[in-house]
């Protein structure tokens, strides 16, 4: 047994992803993360999946600023967040 944990699945991936999107430390994030999560992670990238991924390392209070137009979110996550915000103001 070599000690690594076995790769995983696509589908693993994105139930833990909407999980993360789904508890968030403040309920704000929750309602924005949680239904982009429900409704577009399936249609991302791998590479969009590994930011999103990044993404939700982030401090909440932080992702607040950048997805209501608050501060500048870094360069990177410009494109994703974006989406997102097309996302909230969709529904």
């Amino acid at each position: 047994m070599s000690g690594t944990a076995p790769e995983e699945t696509a589908e693993a991936r994105l139930r833990r992803l909407r999980m993360r999107s789904w508890r968030r430390g403040t309920k704000e994030m929750d309602l924005v993360l949680g239904p982009f999560a429900d409704d577009a992670l399936a249609s991302l990238t791998d590479d969009e999946l590994a930011l999103y991924d990044r993404l939700l390392s982030e401090n909440d209070q932080d992702l607040y600023d950048w997805v209501s137009g608050r501060q500048t979110p870094p360069f990177a996550y410009v494109p994703l967040l974006s989406r997102i915000g097309a996302h909230v103001a969709a529904r």
